[in-house]
């Protein structure tokens, strides 16, 4: 399998869009292409499997630790994998490289392409991407890629930055209408909100074709070895109900396999559509998502409202994460600062800020046994979110780098409800400990 990473200088430069075209144009040769995001942006992996039609895999050196990393990675089944970048090349964790795009890279010693925005620039482009690769002694740097570029532009830019910089430009993707993705508090829209996102990439993906040199960039991409095998669903030991529609919507897909390889037959459901859960289900997990865009809706199906409700209340293992916490307490406002009635099978009014709430990775620390923790275990957990709640809870200590700290959750043997965001593939056994839980209990 050939692989490459896709990075840029900084945020919002256009990297999810050159990533999406050049696999869709990879695509239309007929390879079998495969995507991965690193870090933990949930957004960003489901433009790739908007455009690929299969699923994006985030590959975070810090939740899953570099083994659950490298066991994602090279379970790849592709003729090319295209993995994405987070943020600045080099940015990574309290103010340092680790854990970023680079060190990804450098640890899975893959080529790295870097994407440039060049309005407003020209020698002083070379200049910034000198320093680039001379920032580290293997900077992995292998080639450019230019967007929003005019041809003009291009033909003045490419030699130049090749003369000055020593590395090859690829190519470049024109300004393009098609390209301009929308967005909001968390980031892009996601790939459901954007109208015919197929034809859309199809047309960016034809700039593509006609502007990058693809044969280059197969050639500069790094051979790696991929068994092609993801951990098989063990034999079912219970059902879990996993909510998904446009109000839950952020999961990793390398979670879900670990419930299925730890016996969970996963039952997908919406809380914004149906009226009860799936039947004889034995645990629930509410991911993350934007269920404050749809309050009035969700408050709206009080058949399902119920339900959860008493399903939580009889102490049916739960699982559920930002988004998901919000929709278990009593009330949430939503986007326009109306306040609606959710679950209330915890207490805490969910309200809007005007900035990210304790954004980042941080370390839970287990003081207790739990449903997914163990007394003394540190969890590497992720936060990012513009809504708050009176009550947090006060079962964990979670901890950040620089030395902030906080108490949060609601860690219970049936239990876990917070903010921060886990993975479950990671080093901890935390898929296996709520499936043996969900196992353990009644059918719902």
């Amino acid at each position: 399998m050939k692989a490459f990473l896709i990075s840029a200088m900084q945020s919002s430069a256009g990297k999810t869009v050159m990533s999406c075209a050049l696999m869709a144009a990879l695509k239309r040769r007929g390879l079998r292409v495969e995507a991965f995001k690193s870090g933990p942006d949930y957004i960003d992996p489901m433009f790739h499997s908007g455009v690929l039609g299969v699923p994006s895999r985030n590959l975070d050196l810090f939740l899953q630790g570099e083994q659950g990393v490298r066991r994602s990675f090279a379970a790849g089944n592709a003729d090319i994998a295209v993995l994405e970048g987070a943020m600045g090349y080099y940015d990574g964790l309290g103010g340092t490289e680790q854990y970023s795009a680079w060190d990804l890279a450098n640890r899975l010693e893959l080529p790295a392409f870097l994407v440039l925005r060049p309005k407003g620039a020209g020698l002083s482009l070379a200049a910034q991407v000198q320093g680039f690769l001379r920032f580290r002694e293997s900077s992995r740097i292998t080639g450019l890629l230019l967007t929003d570029c005019s041809q003009y532009l291009a033909e003045m830019l490419c030699p130049l930055l090749e003369q000055e910089c020593g590395i090859p430009v690829l190519g470049f993707l024109p300004p393009m209408e098609e390209a301009r993705i929308g967005s909001r508090h968390l980031g892009l829209l996601t790939a459901v909100e954007i109208e015919d996102l197929t034809g859309r990439f199809s047309r960016i993906a034809e700039e593509a074709e006609a502007h990058i040199d693809l044969d280059l960039l197969l050639k500069l991409a790094a051979e790696k070895a991929a068994s092609g095998r993801r951990t098989a669903a063990a034999e079912s030991r219970c059902r879990i109900a996993v909510a998904r529609d446009e109000a839950f919507c952020f999961r990793y897909e390398d979670s879900l396999e670990a419930l299925r390889a730890a016996g969970a037959e996963l039952c997908f459901f919406s809380p914004l559509r149906d009226s009860r859960l799936p039947e004889c289900c034995r645990g629930l997990y509410l991911c993350g998502g934007y269920p404050e865009l749809y309050a009035k809706a969700l408050s709206e199906n009080t058949a399902m409202r119920g339900a959860v409700r008493a399903a939580v209340n009889a102490g049916m293992p739960t699982l559920a994460e930002c988004g998901g916490f919000l929709y278990l307490q009593d009330e949430l406002e939503d986007i326009n600062g109306e306040t609606h009635p959710m679950c209330g099978a915890l207490p805490g009014h969910g309200f809007r800020t005007e900035q990210l709430v304790r954004f980042g990775y941080l370390t839970l620390q287990a003081e207790k046994d739990s449903l997914l923790f163990r007394v003394g275990e540190e969890i590497p957990a992720h936060e990012f979110h513009y809504w708050d709640s009176t009550a947090c809870g006060e079962d964990l200590r979670a901890e950040k780098k620089n030395g902030k700290n906080w108490r949060c959750g609601y860690a219970a043997a049936n239990l876990y409800a917070a903010f921060p965001h886990l993975h479950l593939a990671g080093e901890l056994p935390l898929a296996e400990r709520f499936v043996k839980a969900c196992a353990e209990h009644e059918p719902y």
